[in-house]
Parts: C-alpha cells; sequence; structure tokens
C-alpha cells in the first residue's frame, strides 16, 4: 500500500536481472578465453577444497621446475662444460625431454581444441612456434619459450583460484551439521537434512547454518557473513535470523524456516557464482576481437615466413621461418584474454567484500559511467523504521474503537507504516467484519466495515471520495495518515522516521565524485523537503504516484545522464526498469532484492553507494590498463619481431611477462580500500 511514502509496488525483475548458473566443466584449469580456444574459468564450482594450498600451488609449478633443470644442464653443456658425447641425437633427445615435461600438456590441448573446431588457439600457437624452434635447431628457445608459458600458466591458475577461493571462504559461513532438538536432547545432523519447523540448539560461538525465526527470548549475533559489519546486532523472540549469523552469547533456540537450499546465504552464493556469466561490453569486445585477430596472425606469420622468397636477395628460409616464429609466440592473446575477466572477477571480489553484490560484470562497467543517483526516501536515507507519534481523532469519534479498526484494516499490508500502527495499537482484533479490501496504489486502503466505508492512507485518498476535511496537510511536518469513516473524517496519524546515520556523508561522498543526487518519495512532499534540506539534497520531490516518479527518471534520462535508481528491493519496479542500473537495500529480510536487483547492498547502509561506483571505476581503469599495456608491448615486439630485431626472448616477455603483470594489476583490486 501507499500511506504518502515509498513503498507502493512489488518490484518485478528487470531484464538484466539474475542469470542462470552457468559453470565450467573443468574447473581445477584455467584457460585463457573462448577467443585462445576455452572460457575463461572463473566460476565458484570449484570441487577440489585444497586447490589454494601450498602443496597444490607447488604442483602447479613441477613440471616447469623438471623442465628448467634440464635446460639449465644443457645450456650448461653446450657453453659452459662442452663434452665431446653431448651432440647429435643425444643433444636432441636431452632437450626434448627438457620440452616434454611443459610441452606435452600444451600439444595435448592443441589437439583437443582443433577436435572441437577450435583451431586458432593459444595452445595451437605455442605448439608450432616450439616445435618450429626445433626444426631450425633452436633446441634452448624452443623450450624456453615453453617453459615460460607454462610458469604463466600456473600463474594465471593461482590467481584465478585465489579469487575463486576468497569470495568463497568470505561468504560460505555454513556449517556443515547443527544440533537439532529431539525432545529435550540435542542431535547432531548434516545442515541439509533438517525440515523446516524443526529447532536448532546453537551455542555462543556458532555459526547458524539455515535461516530461521528466533525462539528464545533474545540474542546477539555478528552478521558479518551477510553485511560486511560484524557489529553485534540484537534479535528479541520471533525476529528472523539467517544463516552465516555467529551467536555471541548463551544458548540460542532457531526455529527453521527456509530449507538449506534457499537459505539467504545460499543465494547470495548464487548469485556470486553466476555473476561471471553477465560479461562486460568491454570483455565480449576482446573476445570477439581475438577470435579474428588470432588467424589473422597466424597468416601474416605464414607471409614473413614465405613472401620474402620473392622480394629478397639473400633469402634463408630459417631465418624468415625465425622471424614467423617469433611473430606467432608474441601474437599470443592470453594477456588480454585472462587478465580481463579475472580483473572483473576482482572487482565482483571487492564489492563482496564491501556487503555489495554485484550480478554482473556488465554492471561493474555500467555503475563506473553513473552520473545521476535515483534516491527512493524510506529504506534508503531514512532507517525505514517508523513510530507513531500522534493520534488527532475528532472527539465524536470513539478513538480506541477506530484505532482497532485502522490497525486491523493495516494488518493487511506489510508497509513499515503498518508495522508502526501495529505496535502503537498492540494485537489486531480478527473478529472485525472487514470486507471488500482494496488497495488504491498510490493513497492507501479502503474497506467495508459495519455497512460503512473506512480509508486509511494519505489525504489524496480522501480527495478521491470527496471527502472533506477542515486542516491543511501541507502544515503538517510528519508523515501523516489520513483516516475516514462512513464518509466523514475522522483525523490523522503523524508517524516519524529517522535519517540513517551514515546518510550525510553519502550525499557529500556523491558530490566529490561528481555526481547527482534526487531523492523521489511517495510521501509528503514537507517531510521529503526536510530530509533534503538536512542532508543538502537540492533535487527532491515528495507526493509522486509510482507513475511521476517514472516521469521523474525519464525527465533525468532526456538531458543524456546515466541513472542509478536505489530503493528498498520490493517497490517501485518500473523506476528501476527505467534506470540503467537497480541499486537495491538488500537488508537481513527482504529476499526480494536478491532477485530483482542489478546490485544488492547487503546491509542497507546508503554510503555503499559511492563505495559500489568507486568500485567500478577502479575496476574498468585496471581493466583498460590491461589492454593498454598488451596492445602496447604486443604491437612494438611483433613490428621488431617481423623486422628481424626480436628474438624469442623478447617474444617471451611480450606473451607471458606482460599477461603476468596483467594478471598482477587485475589482482591489485581486491587489496585496495575504498
Amino acid at each position: 500500500m501507499d500511506h504518502t511514502s515509498d513503498n507502493e509496488t512489488q518490484k518485478t525483475p528487470t531484464s538484466c536481472s539474475s542469470t542462470t548458473s552457468n559453470s565450467a566443466p573443468n574447473e581445477g584449469k584455467t584457460k585463457c578465453g573462448d577467443c585462445c580456444g576455452a572460457e575463461a574459468q572463473l566460476s565458484l564450482h570449484d570441487d577440489h577444497d585444497h586447490a589454494n594450498s601450498e602443496a597444490s600451488n607447488i604442483s602447479l609449478f613441477l613440471p616447469a621446475i623438471i623442465s628448467l633443470v634440464a635446460l639449465l644442464i644443457a645450456i650448461a653443456l653446450d657453453n659452459f662444460f662442452p663434452q665431446s658425447w653431448f651432440t647429435g641425437w643425444i643433444r636432441l633427445g636431452w632437450y626434448v625431454a627438457a620440452y616434454i615435461p611443459v610441452g606435452f600438456p600444451v600439444l595435448k590441448e592443441a589437439v583437443e581444441s582443433i577436435r572441437k573446431g577450435d583451431v586458432f588457439s593459444e595452445f595451437f600457437l605455442m605448439g608450432i612456434a616450439t616445435i618450429g624452434a626445433f626444426a631450425i635447431g633452436e633446441y634452448p628457445e624452443g623450450v624456453a619459450v615453453m617453459l615460460f608459458y607454462s610458469v604463466g600458466e600456473a600463474f594465471q591458475n593461482i590467481a584465478v583460484r585465489r579469487a575463486k577461493t576468497n569470495i568463497k571462504t568470505l561468504l560460505d559461513q555454513r556449517p556443515d551439521e547443527v544440533n537439532v532438538l529431539q525432545g529435550n536432547q540435542a542431535i547432531t545432523r548434516k545442515a541439509e537434512t533438517v525440515a523446516i519447523g524443526e529447532i536448532i540448539q546453537l551455542k555462543a560461538g556458532e555459526k547458524l547454518a539455515l535461516d530461521g525465526e528466533l525462539i528464545s527470548n533474545n540474542a546477539f549475533f555478528d552478521t558479518a557473513a551477510l553485511t560486511g559489519e560484524s557489529k553485534p546486532d540484537g534479535k528479541n523472540k520471533g525476529d528472523v535470523v539467517l544463516a552465516g549469523m555467529i551467536n555471541l552469547n548463551g544458548v540460542a533456540q532457531v526455529k527453521v524456516t527456509t530449507a538449506y537450499k534457499d537459505s539467504k546465504l545460499s543465494r547470495i552464493l548464487e548469485l556470486v557464482q553466476n555473476a561471471s556469466a553477465q560479461k562486460a561490453p568491454t570483455e565480449l569486445f576482446i573476445r570477439k576481437f581475438a577470435k579474428i585477430y588470432t588467424p589473422i596472425v597466424v597468416a601474416l606469420a605464414l607471409a614473413i615466413s614465405t613472401l620474402p622468397y620473392f622480394f629478397v636477395d639473400n633469402y634463408v628460409f630459417s631465418e624468415w621461418l625465425y622471424r614467423a616464429l617469433i611473430f606467432l609466440v608474441i601474437s599470443c592473446p592470453c594477456a588480454l584474454v585472462i587478465s580481463i575477466p579475472l580483473g572483473y572477477f576482482g572487482g565482483i571480489g571487492a564489492a563482496s567484500k564491501h556487503g555489495i553484490l554485484f550480478k554482473g560484470s556488465n554492471f561493474l562497467d555500467v555503475i563506473a559511467s553513473i552520473q545521476h543517483v535515483v534516491m527512493d526516501k524510506t529504506g534508503t536515507i531514512t532507517e525505514g523504521v517508523f513510530k507513531v507519534q500522534d493520534v488527532n481523532f475528532n472527539d465524536k469519534f470513539n478513538r480506541d474503537e477506530i484505532l482497532g479498526m485502522v490497525n486491523a484494516l493495516e494488518s493487511r499490508s506489510t508497509h513499515p507504516v503498518a508495522t508502526a500502527i501495529h505496535q502503537f495499537v498492540g494485537e489486531v482484533d480478527h473478529n472485525l467484519p472487514l470486507n471488500n479490501i482494496e488497495e488504491i496504489a498510490g493513497h492507501g486502503l479502503k474497506a467495508e466495515i459495519n455497512g460503512k466505508n473506512l480509508l486509511v492512507g494519505n489525504f489524496r485518498l480522501l480527495d478521491k471520495f470527496s471527502i472533506r476535511y477542515d486542516i491543511d496537510p501541507s502544515s503538517i511536518v510528519y508523515t501523516t495518515i489520513a483516516v475516514a469513516y462512513g464518509d466523514q473524517f475522522v483525523g490523522y496519524i503523524t508517524i516519524a522516521d529517522s535519517i540513517k546515520e551514515d546518510a550525510h556523508l553519502t550525499i557529500n561522498l556523491l558530490k566529490s565524485l561528481g555526481i547527482n543526487a534526487t531523492m523521489l518519495s511517495g510521501d509528503k512532499n514537507t517531510v521529503v523537503q526536510y530530509v533534503a534540506k538536512t542532508l543538502g539534497i537540492t533535487n527532491a520531490h515528495g507526493d509522486l504516484l509510482p507513475e511521476d516518479k517514472v516521469n521523474k527518471v525519464k525527465a533525468i534520462k532526456s538531458k543524456n545522464e546515466s541513472v542509478a535508481f536505489v530503493g528498498d528491493g520490493v517497490n517501485d519496479a518500473p523506476v528501476v526498469a527505467l534506470s540503467d542500473v537497480g541499486i537495491a537495500m538488500g537488508g537481513l529480510g527482504s529476499d526480494a532484492t536478491i532477485e530483482t536487483a542489478d546490485v544488492v547492498i547487503q546491509d542497507d547502509k546508503p554510503s555503499k553507494i559511492p563505495t559500489a561506483i568507486a568500485i567500478g571505476k577502479q575496476t574498468k581503469r585496471i581493466v583498460w590498463q590491461n589492454i593498454s599495456l598488451a596492445f602496447g608491448v604486443k604491437a612494438v615486439v611483433l613490428i621488431l619481431g617481423a623486422g628481424g630485431l626480436a628474438t624469442m626472448w623478447e617474444a617471451v616477455f611480450a606473451d607471458v611477462g606482460v599477461a603476468l603483470l596483467a594478471i598482477m594489476n587485475a589482482v591489485r583490486i581486491q587489496r585496495m580500500k575504498f
């Protein structure tokens, strides 16, 4: 319902909201990307929990270590301690043995990629380049190129695993087992087997595994797993408690209300697991570019090795083949196709650490370019926790009787105003004969009781039914609930909502980023203007119906400004659909936001809005740094290689070296402070 406040309609999913799971089949292996023959495996579905251990990391480098030792021995026998026996087939055999540990896995992947129809993968490029080096007698360089490539791949694997594990460790705080009360005894059971309605016993320091309702009188919980904030949160009997919360004192009992797989934390995990499926435009462009780019450089390499025959007097095939091989090694686009998705994934991870969930890397790009933030008032700028301040009824009406009817009608609504009235009046009299209950969007509620109409809402509702009243609504500062019964004006109830602690900081941070802020609200204009003046918001509009908000946002977008809309996650669907990115104040009790918004702020703090924008901007900056680095270095070394001025060593740096630099730059965002 709408009581001159912000929560009019149920929000529906936008066209770019949550995605279906797109986990890859080979989680243990990270590859450069579709453009090189395989998808960048950035999913969180990791079946090997030990993958990030030191032993696992060392095993990644074991083939490279074996090849390095064999290569160093061979170089020593070639140059420093020459031996008469180290020639011919023995020398070739030794270098082949040094090549196999790092080369065989790559050649195997190349064959598999070709079988799948992807000829121009990075495995194919590295294979023909190194085999070509062997063919012209450049054994050390053939082994060295594959060795450094293998080292680069190992570092890529570690970087991606670390990104996956960091986020999974951050979010998946659910214990596998719980203590379920059966009679007076606590029985340990698997969390996923616990049914709705069963009671869990939670000792001090234990984590809750399932969502539920607190049936103990009170308890304090650490909610960091869901909000990023470790500040103790007091809960009373009947309050909702969620999986991932840690009981801080005494023994608490919780009645399970949601299955293990449907808990809020499970939804959050699914959201982040699916986030990499929503690709940013930059990422999609690089993939398409590389699919065209790679065959072109292969053709150019063939031209470099053959065409000079017709134009160069002293043409030596092995010399021009060497240049072509260098060209191929340089051309491998690994730096782009691994570091770019890793950069976006790092941005998603950095946001998760701050209790901000992005539903895809595309939203990181969009939010980085936001010029105007449009906000709800209730639940976004204010706490959304209303308290009745005063009841002003005409003396000819029985105050308690009218309040009882209002309370009964409001019990049909989930609006914060309804909660405030219920807390003020008390228990609902369910015996009252309420009939023909109707919610009038943007106005309030109407029902029939004892043969008379009962109207509860804003003064526009009274105007709609031609109810006369003798007061000026604009003279009342607080949110006002007008009441009419039997076609007569009964009076009004005033309700107040407090401004959030960090709301003022939010507006200042947005201004410092050069972003305009507008507040749109269905609440009465006097309240909206008071809040706006307090916070320093110059553009604020109250008394708005849902269609009015749409028109206001359309007016902003007509100025070619990109708009983010911030709401409480259960209303204003038309405005969210119209905005470039929808940001929802998720809160601990609002499941709808997990399904509907593009970005979810878990702890309801508006100051996370500029934080999300800052993370988006930094992610985009890092991605473009990597693109510039990769293209710049490769362009220079490609020209040098084609002209015979670069060796395989420069080629290795242009490929593996640049890839490693780009990866280190990409993972840097996860360590930044925002």
